[in-house]
């Protein structure tokens, strides 16, 4: 039964001026799989609970959970998140929820996470637990964003490549500027000129790859309707296809 819990913040990064990440402890919740998501809430003036969905970054067996978020223009809570600090507490409703888990994505030679923005978050959660690694011969992260201040986490996802060297290959895409260490543009036509593939040296196929796709929503239906036309499509229980994904609004 999901009821609101307490949860006391333990720590604050700012990547940026705008992107931030809150890890906080929570004693009263309950186990979660990777990829799932919590609501966060902010007690208001009337007693109300205003609350939205984010992604958990940290992995399951970590003894903290871990968000990352942006202060939306006109949003009603991510500004107010924005404004907290180490010692702030808010409110976090339990159980964690979604469907996005990787026991529902079928095995293949390649799994490929394609994200944008905040959208990697659920991704970060899953390479750093055990399970994908001997799920998959080949994991590629390819994470998009605006301008290259909006990697997040790239110390971690440098200390997982150190880890799992001939497995996981990372592809850091910047679509403003120009950027020497990975690509330059957009994730479909990147995909659809097949730059990717060529930066990782992984072969992106129906028959050997799986695709995982989280953010922002134009990402998503663009990249569908190319991998749509390499003969891609999406993963269903009872249709089995190659892509399973998650729209963040």
């Amino acid at each position: 039964m999901a009821k609101w819990l307490n949860a006391l913040i333990t720590q604050r990064t700012n990547w940026n001026d705008h992107l931030f990440s809150l890890r906080f402890t929570c004693d009263e919740f309950p186990a979660f799989i990777a990829v799932q998501f919590v609501k966060i809430g902010l007690e208001q003036a009337d007693g109300q609970i205003l609350s939205r969905p984010y992604s958990l970054v940290s992995a399951p067996h970590q003894n903290y959970l871990e968000i990352m978020a942006v202060p939306v223009n006109k949003g009603f809570l991510s500004p107010q998140l924005h404004t907290l600090q180490k010692g702030d507490s808010f409110k976090l409703m339990s159980p964690a929820t979604g469907f996005l888990v990787i026991d529902e994505v079928p095995k293949s030679p390649h799994l490929f996470m394609l994200a944008t923005g905040t959208g990697v978050g659920p991704f970060l959660s899953i390479i750093q637990g055990d399970q994908v690694w001997s799920k998959y011969q080949q994991i590629v992260l390819v994470y998009g964003v605006r301008k290259v201040e909006d990697l997040a986490y790239t110390p971690l996802i440098l200390e997982i490549l150190a880890r799992y060297p001939s497995k996981f290959k990372f592809v850091p895409i910047v679509s403003r500027e120009g950027y020497a260490q990975g690509l330059t543009g957009r994730i479909p036509l990147l995909i659809e000129n097949g730059a990717i593939q060529q930066f990782c040296e992984v072969e992106m196929t129906p028959d050997n790859s799986q695709l995982m796709l989280c953010g922002n929503p134009e990402m998503i239906t663009d990249s569908l309707d190319i991998l749509g036309k390499l003969g891609f499509s999406k993963h269903l229980r009872r249709k089995p296809g190659q892509i399973s994904m998650e729209r963040y609004w």
